[in-house]
């Protein structure tokens, strides 16, 4: 690195990185011409896929996507200022089936070719310099030039900015998580913390033995993956339902024990596309409500101000969707709805009234505190009992799923992305428990239906055993083993020397393992009651404690209070991570270029969109 080079520091070249690097190639033409420029990626794992999605990790592990349903590229639907520059979705550039959920691996290889793609859309005066190591931290002042300190390294690189990509880190227990982890320390129990099952060490549990497992979402389904066709288990049809799978154990397997707070798994990707009128969204959460609730000038929380306002939105898919697909399935006129509906107060006797008139069959009508608390209310007569109720409701579930006549489902689906694009205009949104991003992942994130049809063929073949919800685990000092419970079966207590937390680790500033993330913070990097990086939602600014925004200091990810619903997205919907990266890539070229031409920095700088 020259020392007089302009020079951006973009820590985390995984998807998010690359996805800057992609807008920063994009909008470079337009906003710093042919200056030179060096552009250095620090990150420990390849540059493209990064950690998540290495192509080193079992193909055994899948996606979460149908290869049709991912693209690393801008279209004609994603509102930016810099320009749209098209490319082939992972389906379209590994020529696989759009339908197929691909591996891992082929997402990494994925992700590389379009990292190698980015760089070699850079111009000639732009040298990429790659750092396979961590980034301890950031220092310099507001108005001059950040060094960024290398693990392993004793001069720190210069950066005129720096824009962090980190993607899901690691965390350091919190007090939850410390008195199960010394408890199995002392009585020489296993306890495995969140974290990316991938790289959990899996060999300490062993064959044949009971493993309590707390988390029924996508962590769950790698554990499940890897302990048992990882562990040389295979399927077969079954003999007489072509619906159904059986298991073939390999006698290496341990016996899983699995709940939540939920006490199932998060439903089925919808297996179906929506044919016909869609819902025009966004209705009754826009830009408009937006612009309103952020200039009341005050905190924005979420239950209060946020939540009546979503719930009103999914609905409006929901019913939209039957009364235009499904109309033989409600009971008055579609206009005469549509308008009380508008009138109603969300979430009020008003509108449950119009609604139980207007959909005469309740399985018709959204319901999202019966989405969200499935087992509420329901109590099991015995342990087998329970098994065979959550094997219904898994088996309804995946029906559900894939069944046309559902459609209402899709369209929630559609309202809930175009709800997280509007909530990430807002910043911080006042869920200190991160409620919306659990309930979202639940409905919209959920397995590939071929993976709950082998967690039924687990449970027939008792390698699963369901706990059911409210799960509580204790500890018992006096017989050193953990304890299960949960509310579906109350008085009843499943043993076992093992405890998985099957979850990723809160994306928390205080609690992070990445020690650029703490050290932030600790110099004055403002934290939410979530325990996300405040940034600035028009560009990734971080804020300070005092709210205002670094101007050399950006941000793009899940730690972020702009978290979007992931660095990639479907096509041809919006994109509003590639909005983002847009937006950050424009205000750091713009910055670049006035540092290197003052002159300029007189005139209109290029607009941000909001």
């Amino acid at each position: 690195m020259s020392a007089g080079r302009p020079s951006v520091v973009v820590v985390g070249a995984g998807p998010r990185g690359t996805g800057f690097l992609e807008r920063l190639a994009a909008n470079l033409p337009e906003l710093y011409g042919d200056r030179p420029l060096d552009v250095h990626l620090v990150d420990p794992h390849p540059a493209g896929p990064g950690r998540i999605w290495r192509t080193a990790q079992s193909p055994l592990l899948w996606m979460n996507s149908r290869a049709e349903d991912v693209t690393m590229f801008t279209d004609e639907t994603v509102r930016i200022d810099g320009p749209v520059l098209p490319g082939p979705s992972l389906a379209e550039w590994a020529g696989i089936d759009g339908r197929a959920f691909p591996t891992r691996p082929q997402q990494g290889a994925y992700l590389r070719w379009v990292h190698a793609r980015a760089r070699a859309a850079l111009p000639p005066g732009v040298t990429v310099h790659e750092h396979p190591t961590t980034a301890l931290r950031v220092t310099g002042p507001r108005d001059g030039r950040q060094r960024v300190w290398l693990d392993g390294h004793a001069v720190p690189l210069a950066a005129d900015l720096v824009v962090l990509a980190l993607g899901h880190l690691d965390a350091r227990p919190d007090a939850r998580l410390r008195e199960p982890a010394g408890f199995a320390a002392r009585h020489g129990l296993v306890h495995l913390p969140p974290e990316f099952t991938a790289d959990s060490d899996l060999s300490v549990l062993p064959a044949g033995q009971p493993v309590l497992v707390r988390g029924f979402g996508l962590a769950f389904v790698d554990l499940m993956v890897l302990l048992t066709e990882g562990r040389g288990g295979r399927y077969e049809k079954h003999a007489t339902d072509p619906d159904r799978l059986v298991y073939v154990p390999s006698g290496r397997e341990p016996v899983l024990y699995v709940g939540s707070r939920r006490g199932v798994p998060y439903h089925s990707k919808i297996g179906y596309e929506l044919a016909g009128e869609r819902p025009p969204l966004p209705r009754f959460f826009g830009p408009a409500e937006v612009d309103a609730l952020l200039a009341a000038g005050r905190p924005v929380d979420f239950r209060r101000d946020l939540w009546p306002l979503v719930a009103k939105e999914l609905g409006w898919a929901h019913y939209h969707r039957l009364f235009t697909a499904h109309p033989e399935r409600t009971a008055v006129a579609r206009e005469d709805f549509e308008e009380r509906y508008a009138a109603a107060a969300p979430l009020g006797p008003e509108l449950d009234a119009l609604v139980a008139r207007a959909v005469p069959d309740p399985a018709d009508r959204f319901d999202p505190a019966a989405l969200d608390h499935p087992l509420a209310g329901v109590r099991y007569a015995s342990a087998d009992a329970l098994q065979e109720g959550l094997r219904r409701y898994v088996a309804d579930d995946l029906t559900r799923r894939h069944d046309p006549a559902n459609s209402p489902d899709l369209a929630v689906f559609d309202a809930l992305l175009s709800v997280y694009g509007q909530l990430a205009r807002i910043g911080d949104i006042g869920d200190p428990g991160n409620w919306w991003h659990g309930f979202f992942s639940y409905l919209a994130s959920g397995p590939p239906g071929p993976r709950l049809r082998q967690l039924l063929a687990l449970s027939d073949a008792g390698i699963v055993r369901f706990l059911g919800a409210g799960v509580t685990i204790e500890t018992d000092e006096e017989r050193g083993v953990f304890r299960a419970s949960s509310t579906s079966l109350p008085g009843e207590w499943t043993e076992a020397r093992a405890l998985v937390e099957a979850r990723l680790p809160d994306p928390t500033v205080a609690h992070s393992a990445a020690p650029l993330l703490r050290s932030l913070h600790q110099d004055g990097a403002r934290a939410t009651e979530a325990g996300l990086l405040a940034v600035d939602p028009g560009d990734g600014r971080v804020l300070g404690s005092d709210g205002r925004p670094h101007p050399r200091r950006f941000a793009l990810g899940p730690h972020t209070t702009s978290r979007a619903g992931g660095a990639f997205t479907r096509p041809r919907t919006g994109g509003f991570a590639f909005r983002q990266n847009d937006r950050t890539a424009r205000a750091a070229l713009t910055l670049l270029r006035d540092l290197s031409c003052p002159a300029e920095s007189t005139q209109a700088s290029a607009p941000v969109s909001a």
